[in-house]
Order: structure tokens, then C-alpha cells, then sequence
């Protein structure tokens, strides 16, 4: 699943990264597969740069039976004014590159301009491997975000900035990638390369193959399984319920797991970036708020095949609810990563009291409900207006997510704005 090598150029994160890689730090692209690290980095790298890609299996055990080779290989390019750039794909699998990137960089700062690519990290964590502390900057490619496709022109909508405080620097650039319906991308997720296609079986074909043999293919070569079946049903588990409140016993008694094992394959699916945590809210006043965190998968479209529904837009009437909420997590993980400031948490109680996702920025407070709805009432900002009342010196905002055409004020403090202005 290859996206157009010019179209990468006009994913957001491109220009942001473009600026980043110029600052004289060692660079260190993490994501998903099938984000379009690679075909990213490329497109914005000098054409004369070195590459160096340890997704080829001959170059792979080339520089893992001999990582001093990467030394020379750097050395061996003349000294110039500017330096070189050299980009090395799928770093992780190679630990012992990082050791030989140190050795360069701390030798000559201006020499040298590296930047490192991968899908994981989790061989690099277990492996104690040198992650540069104190010489790298590390970013991380998600699935788009909704400024990177073209408005939809019909029926027209009112542009604006994204109402919630969750800018990010530069300019969304044009063009953009193809207008996509909501239905679409809360079955099909947006991956960059789901997003060119124009024919859904297409896109149902790509995503059942990505979540059958390339993600288990990619897991068992960065981890060591002991019984894969175990394994395989935590993972239709975990998809089917991503968006919920993460309860290792009861994963365990669904699929037989040990809890401490359970626990072991979230941590791998995060490694993977394949999936994200959100903590609930620390700072309530009810000693009834949960503390479990919830786990969402990185990209819906995965999550979706990766439980075995169906991969068809009438799949969304069966749980629109469920679905939208998981959209909008993504979307504020996204954003959050990329630079906007603050932390996402949710807030529940056992008494019945929740908030789906609090932004936290610094002292400030910014509960947000989603809502399928199109009509988004008072009613729907029940939740909202307690936690505002009861965290009243920190929060003066909510704000429902929800299928509304324009913005709507709910409340003095409560807003409802349209998903494609989140």
C-alpha cells in the first residue's frame, strides 16, 4: 500500500519535519506501517543523500553482522561544507546502528546529518539499545488528521479554525488528499494510502491483508511469542474493544491470557504504535473516578479488520456511537502529538459521571463530549456542566463533538462544533 511519492510532500507533518530536520540534532522517525514514513522522508531529502534501508534483508544482515560497516560507509563520504544527510530506514532492526551513529555524531556535529526511521521500538527498549539521550529529537507519523484532506464542498460549510485549542504550527498546504465522507473514514480509517483509493473493496481488500499478514507478520519479527493462538485472540479481542476501559482480568478470562501476559501485549501494541493509552483524569474530586486507562487502536480502518467487521459504510450503522468517539480519540492523540499543547484524559466514575476526553493544558481544563447527534441539545452537555462546576477554578470550556452543520452555543460555557472543525 504505496501513496503517490509528490502527494507525501503535502501531508501537514511534511513541511513541520522539513523545518525540524535542520536544526543539527540526530532524527528519529517513529510510526505505524504504512503511515508513509519512509516515502515522507524521502521526498523531502536531498538527492544526493545516503540511504541506507534495513528493510532489505541483505543489507539488514550486512550491517548486523558488521555494524562498524555503517562507520565506514560515513566516513568514506568526503568532507564538504553543509554535510551529508544519510537516512536509514527501519532502524530498529539493527540496534547497534544507534551506537554507530553516536560514535559519527558526537565526532563532528556538522558532518553528518542523520536521520533514523521505524516502525517499533520496542527492540530498541528491551534491547537497552542507545536511543541518543541529550542528541536526538524524536517525532512520530500518524494517520491524517481532517486539515489534510480537501473540505467537502457540498453542502457548503462554514470555514473555520479548529474551534478547540489544539493548533499546530505552520499552514495546512495544498493540494490535500481527496474528501472523504465521515462514514468513510470511521470504516476505512485513514491511512494515507486508504485515503487515495477511490473504490471501497479496494480499501476492505488492503485493510484485511494489513491486519491478517502484515501486522502479525510484523509482530512476530519484534517479538517473541511464546503461544501465537493466545496471541491472535487477544488481538480480535483488543480491536473489538478498543475504546474502552482496559480490565486485565476480564481480558483474561475472554481469552485465557494471564493478566501479566495481557498486560505484555498492550505494551507491545503500543511499542508497535499500533495503539495508544489514555489515562483517566487524575485530578477529580470524586474518590468514585476510575483509574484504569482506556486503549484505543492508532487508525480505525486496522482496528476494524483487525476485529473481523465488516469493512462497508453500513458497518458504521451497527455502533455510530462507539465508532465516532474512537474517531475523535484519534484525531485529539494526533494533533496532541504533533505539537499542540497539553495531555488527553478521559473522566469516569462508578456512580455514573463521564467526560470522554479531557484536554489538560497546563492548569487549564477542557472537557469534550462526543455525540453522533446532528442536533446536539443541553442534554447532551449534562456531564460537561458538573465536571465544569466541579473543577470551576480550572475549567471555564466544554465542548460537543458531534455531526451539527454549524456551531452551536449550548450553553454560556458549552459549545457544540461540527467533527470537521475539531
Amino acid at each position: 500500500m504505496k501513496f503517490d511519492h509528490m502527494e507525501s510532500k503535502f501531508r501537514h507533518f511534511g513541511p513541520i519535519l522539513e523545518k525540524k530536520l535542520k536544526k543539527p540534532f540526530v532524527h528519529i522517525l517513529f510510526g505505524a506501517r504504512q503511515t508513509g514514513k519512509s516515502t515522507l522522508v524521502r521526498s523531502i531529502l536531498p538527492d544526493d543523500s545516503t540511504v541506507v534501508d534495513l528493510s532489505d534483508p541483505r543489507e539488514r544482515g550486512r550491517f548486523a553482522a558488521n555494524p562498524g560497516l555503517f562507520i565506514d560507509l560515513c566516513r568514506a563520504l568526503p568532507i564538504r561544507e553543509g554535510g551529508w544527510t544519510v537516512f536509514v530506514d527501519e532502524a530498529q532492526t539493527v540496534p547497534a546502528i544507534f551506537d554507530a551513529v553516536q560514535n559519527l555524531y558526537d565526532s563532528d556535529k556538522e558532518r553528518w546529518r542523520f536521520i533514523l526511521c521505524g516502525s517499533s521500538d520496542r527492540r530498541l527498549r528491551v534491547s537497552g539499545a542507545n536511543l541518543l539521550p541529550g542528541r536526538s529529537m524524536r517525532h512520530i507519523l500518524h494517520p491524517l488528521v481532517t486539515q489534510e484532506y480537501e473540505p467537502d464542498p457540498l453542502p457548503p460549510k462554514m470555514m473555520i479554525d479548529p474551534l478547540l485549542p489544539l493548533a499546530l504550527p505552520g499552514e495546512y498546504p495544498a493540494p490535500r488528499f481527496p474528501c472523504r465522507t465521515l462514514e468513510s473514514r470511521l470504516v476505512f480509517g485513514d491511512l494515507p494510502g486508504i485515503a487515495l483509493l477511490a473504490d471501497d473493496l479496494d480499501r476492505a481488500d488492503i485493510l484485511s491483508a494489513y491486519a491478517t499478514a502484515h501486522l502479525e507478520e510484523e509482530i512476530r519479527r519484534e517479538a517473541t511469542i511464546k503461544d501465537w493462538g493466545h496471541f491472535l485472540r487477544f488481538l480480535k479481542f483488543a480491536a473489538g474493544d478498543s475504546g474502552g476501559i482496559v480490565n486485565l482480568a476480564a481480558v483474561s478470562r475472554e481469552t485465557g491470557v494471564a493478566a501479566q501476559t495481557i498486560k505484555a501485549y498492550y505494551q507491545l501494541l503500543e511499542d508497535m504504535f499500533v495503539g495508544f493509552s489514555v489515562p483517566a483524569f487524575s485530578g477529580s474530586v470524586r474518590k468514585s473516578a476510575l483509574s484504569s486507562p482506556r486503549f484505543l487502536f492508532f487508525d480505525l480502518g486496522v482496528r476494524n479488520a483487525a476485529a473481523g467487521l465488516p469493512l462497508v459504510e453500513a458497518a458504521v450503522n451497527a455502533a455510530p456511537g462507539a465508532l465516532f468517539e474512537q474517531w475523535v480519540g484519534t484525531q485529539l492523540w494526533r494533533k496532541l502529538s504533533y505539537g499542540a499543547s497539553g495531555r488527553l484524559s478521559y473522566y469516569r466514575t462508578t456512580d455514573g459521571a463521564e467526560v470522554d476526553f479531557i484536554l489538560e493544558q497546563g492548569e487549564e481544563l477542557v472537557p469534550i463530549e462526543v455525540k453522533w447527534s446532528e442536533n446536539p441539545s443541553p442534554k447532551d452537555a449534562r456531564h460537561l456542566k458538573t465536571f465544569i462546576a466541579e473543577h470551576s477554578q480550572h475549567c471555564k470550556r466544554g465542548y460537543v463533538v458531534s455531526r451539527c452543520p454549524h456551531v452551536l452555543a449550548l450553553s454560556d460555557t458549552i459549545t457544540a462544533i461540527p467533527w470537521w472543525a475539531l
